[in-house]
C-alpha cells in the first residue's frame, strides 16, 4: 500500500499566484494595492481547510456589508461566531480596528477650535460614531471656541440613554466652560432626531440661556454621518 501524501487544497494560499498573496503584494507593492479582504487576511494569517484567510476574509466582510465601520462595531465574540476565527485572531482584529479609531481621534483631536458642526463630527465620530449603544457626551468650550474637553455623560442601550440637563451642566461648569456642543450616537445609523432629542436640545438650550452658557449645538453621530440642530435651525 502506497504511502498517503499530504496536498494543498486548491484554495491553499500558497498555490495562489504571487500577485494574490496579500503579504508577497504588500511587500511588491504597497498597503494601497490591497482590498479590505486582503488586508483582513494579513490580520487573521490563516483560514480553514476549506476556505483561505482572504476567502474568509470576505465572508466576514460581506456579513457587514462590506462595511469597515460595521466591522468595527463587532466585538471579539461576535467574531468568534465564524468558523476559523478563534480568540487570538478576533483579539487581533479587534486590536487593529481600535488601533485605527485612535488614529482617527488623535488626528480628530488635533483640531483645537470649533468653528463649524463638521468639525465637532470629526472630534466626536472616533469616540462614539462605531459605539453599538448610545452615549451622550459635552464638547466644552473657551471663549475662543477652543476645545477644552470631551465628557462623557452617561451611557445607554442601543435604542437610547438618558441625558440629565443638570448633570450636562455641572460637569460644563466643574470645567469652567464658556459654551458647549451637546452630542449623542445613533447606531442604527438614522440621523434624524427623534422626539426625545428634540426636547432634550431644548431643555438644554433654555438651561444655558439662564447660566450665559450656550449650547452652540447638538450633534447627532453616527458611523459616517451627523445632523446638526444648528446647521437645520433647530437650535
Amino acid at each position: 500500500m502506497g504511502k498517503n501524501r499530504y496536498k494543498l487544497s486548491s484554495s491553499g494560499i500558497k498555490s495562489w499566484a504571487e500577485d494574490d498573496r496579500p503579504r508577497e503584494k504588500m511587500l511588491s507593492k504597497s498597503s494601497k494595492a490591497l482590498s479590505d479582504a486582503e488586508l483582513l487576511a494579513i490580520v487573521i494569517g490563516s483560514g480553514t481547510k476549506d476556505l483561505s484567510a482572504v476567502e474568509l476574509s470576505r465572508l466576514i466582510l460581506s456579513k457587514v456589508s462590506n462595511n469597515l465601520s460595521e466591522l468595527a462595531r463587532l466585538r471579539i465574540h461576535d467574531l468568534m461566531k465564524f468558523k476559523g476565527i478563534g480568540a487570538a485572531k478576533a483579539i487581533k482584529v479587534n486590536a487593529v480596528m481600535e488601533l485605527g479609531r485612535r488614529r482617527r481621534m488623535s488626528e480628530a483631536l488635533r483640531k483645537n477650535v470649533i468653528i463649524s458642526s463638521k468639525d465637532a463630527f470629526e472630534v466626536m465620530q472616533p469616540l462614539i460614531g462605531d459605539l453599538p449603544h448610545e452615549e451622550f457626551w459635552i464638547i466644552t468650550l473657551a471663549r475662543n471656541k477652543n476645545i477644552q474637553k470631551t465628557i462623557s455623560v452617561s451611557e445607554g442601550s442601543v435604542t437610547g440613554t438618558v441625558a440629565d440637563p443638570k448633570k450636562i451642566f455641572r460637569l460644563a461648569l466643574e470645567d469652567n466652560a464658556a459654551a458647549i456642543i451637546i452630542c449623542h450616537n445613533h447606531p442604527s445609523g438614522q440621523i434624524k432626531p427623534s422626539n426625545s432629542d428634540i426636547q432634550i436640545t431644548n431643555k438644554c438650550k433654555e438651561s444655558g440661556i439662564s447660566l450665559d452658557m450656550p449650547v452652540l449645538d447638538h450633534l447627532i453621530v453616527t458611523s459616517h454621518d451627523y445632523f446638526s440642530f444648528s446647521d437645520n435651525g433647530l437650535l
